[in-house]
């Protein structure tokens, strides 16, 4: 059993306000299996992380200079967050009306401990490059649950 996984699924549950259930019990089967799903209020869980990167820009969608330098941003970055995890999904959020940019990375739970313990790499270069544009603010991260049903 690895003991880091599971100590940050108790800690992800613990320090993220929206979780806080009574325990957190998770076993592995044979070699390679992954942890159990977590149990949420209602009969949720999840075994799935997201951590989301996120910003405001400036301008119309169709035609934002500082869009197009956050979509430079992803491009830049987007081969090695495909890398971190075989179970991984990244989305892409932009809305028009409110002007959010977001970047969802999503991954297994086994995935994520590791990740999390290391910084989120290449989180601060990303958030960085986001600070770094004109017209980009709010610059933000949330980890969260993100399962599909």
């Amino acid at each position: 059993m690895k003991l880091s996984t599971i100590s940050f699924g108790a800690l992800l549950l613990t320090s993220a306000g929206a979780f806080t259930p009574t325990a957190f019990v998770a076993s592995r089967g044979g070699a390679g299996s992954a942890l159990n799903s977590v149990p949420l209020a209602g009969g949720m869980s999840f075994d799935r992380v997201c951590r989301e990167w996120r910003c405001k820009y400036t301008g119309d969608k169709t035609d934002s200079e500082s869009l197009a330098a956050v979509a430079g941003v992803v491009e830049k970055h987007l081969s090695t967050i495909k890398g971190l995890s075989s179970g991984v999904t990244v989305n892409r959020l932009v809305c028009g009306q409110c002007l959010d940019f977001k970047l969802q990375i999503t991954m297994p739970l086994d995935d994520y401990g590791p990740w999390s313990e290391n910084d989120h790499s290449p989180e601060a270069d990303f958030l960085a490059a986001l600070k770094g544009i004109d017209g980009v603010s709010q610059v933000e991260t949330q980890t969260i649950t993100n399962m599909i049903i």
